[in-house]
């Protein structure tokens, strides 16, 4: 703060006093008639150079004038001018007595001099030097009123950095909204929840990775130990073919888990571009609900009453959400999967039914966090929780959003697109 309040007073006092001496320089050179106050002794010292000099004494006698501005006719050669001053007949030269006088001098005519004084100055004019600190004194406490709050605020943002420095990724600032720096907070909060979003997933898929792959890992370790067992020469083909059959899925199951984990990166990092195209999204959905089909027995239903639906987005993104929310829903339905699209306030909506046991409340709020599983899925169902956050991150990425709406019986997912642009002014 203090640094900063010194360069600040330092630049509106020098700004005020070049500023304010510049001014009245000009004021005084070309605008301030200076000899008005000194008209009357210039006068005077005129109506006196057309007296003989025998009458000059005499009529400056009878002059009735104030005890505080006497007048007194003195000889030229009595008075002692400097190299820079010159007495002329129509300019009053004024010196200094002593703190409290000056004394003022008019030339009369080439012998003579007329002098006023001593004449005692104005007492408010000394008076100046307080006004002129009152007036510093003032800009000082102004500067320090805009100052402190900018140095309470920018000490906050300070000690905020360096304590985010020290892994408190927790960190979050509190401005005042008339805060001068309160853009410049708002932009460190968002940095930090970005941040402290990119580590914890960082952690979660650590945790994953390690706890995942470990348990197909170990199964792989434990069939190549017996495999001398189930495939020597005189082994049971039937059985040789189950124990071959479960590796490659242990195999197929990891294959699956990284191929989860790099979708997901690659959603991430807000850097990767998506090429954005004219996306026919009951097209898509038919493809996807035809490839899905025959991978279970339960069957899928479509309901669409419009010609043609389209969204602006990644066809292959938008193919990956709703291929996710479809095998979700093959997970948990009982006896029917149901596809609505729809649109609504210019909004299109695709949603995912089934008629599985739903989605517990605690974990509704969650489960749309990366590797998330709610305890159904954990008790009978496998999974790697990336499914969910993975469709979250697509319809970010699409200015879209995902919702939830789950009961027994019933669990509804939503995937909504604004409105697409077909022209500069039209929209639809």
């Amino acid at each position: 703060m203090k640094r900063l309040f010194i360069s600040l007073y330092l630049l509106l006092s020098l700004s005020f006093l070049g500023i304010g001496w510049t001014l009245d320089s000009l004021w005084q050179n070309n605008v301030e008639e200076s000899g008005a106050a000194d008209a009357p002794l210039i006068a005077l010292a005129q109506l006196i150079a057309k007296l003989p000099k025998a009458e000059r004494a005499d009529y400056l006698t009878g002059i009735d004038t104030a005890s505080n501005y006497p007048l007194q006719l003195l000889d030229k050669d009595k008075i002692a001018l400097g190299n820079s001053e010159s007495l002329t007949q129509t300019n009053v030269l004024v010196a200094a007595q002593d703190k409290e006088h000056e004394l003022h001098f008019i030339k009369i005519d080439a012998d003579q001099i007329l002098m006023a004084g001593p004449i005692e100055i104005d007492p408010r004019d000394q008076l100046r030097g307080l006004f002129t600190l009152f007036f510093y004194l003032s800009l000082a406490f102004v500067a320090l009123i805009w100052v402190w709050p900018l140095s309470r605020d920018l000490k906050i943002l300070r000690l905020a950095t360096k304590e985010f420095g020290q892994s408190n990724w927790d960190t979050q600032i509190q401005l005042s909204p008339r805060s001068q720096v309160q853009p410049l907070a708002r932009t460190f909060n968002e940095m930090a929840s970005h941040i402290r979003a990119l580590i914890e997933n960082q952690k979660h898929l650590s945790n994953a990775v390690s706890h995942e792959i470990r348990t197909p890992l170990a199964r792989l370790k434990f069939a190549l130990a017996l495999m001398p067992q189930y495939c020597h020469p005189g082994s049971d083909e039937a059985h040789r073919q189950a124990f071959l059959d479960e590796m490659q899925q242990d195999v197929k199951e990891m294959e699956n888990l990284l191929q989860e984990l790099l979708t997901y990166a690659s959603l991430e990092s807000q850097r990767k571009a998506i090429q954005f195209e004219r996306c026919d999204l009951i097209k898509l959905t038919q493809q996807t609900i035809k490839r899905l089909q025959g991978l279970h027995t339960i069957s899928i239903k479509f309901e669409c009453d419009i010609e043609q639906v389209e969204v602006m987005g990644d066809p292959s993104l938008i193919e990956r959400a709703l291929q996710n929310l479809i095998i979700n829903a093959q997970r948990f339905a009982n006896k029917a999967i149901v596809i609505k699209l729809t649109i609504q306030n210019k909004k299109r909506i695709l949603s995912v039914i089934d008629d599985g046991p739903g989605i517990a409340a605690e974990d509704q709020s969650r489960i749309f966090e990366p590797f998330y599983r709610s305890n159904v899925v954990q008790n009978g169902n496998k999974g790697h929780g990336l499914g969910l956050a993975i469709i979250k991150r697509i319809m970010e990425r699409h200015g879209g959003d995902v919702l939830l709406k789950s009961e027994p019986g019933q669990t509804q997912f939503t995937l909504s697109w604004p409105r697409i642009k077909l022209g500069l002014n039209k929209q639809t």
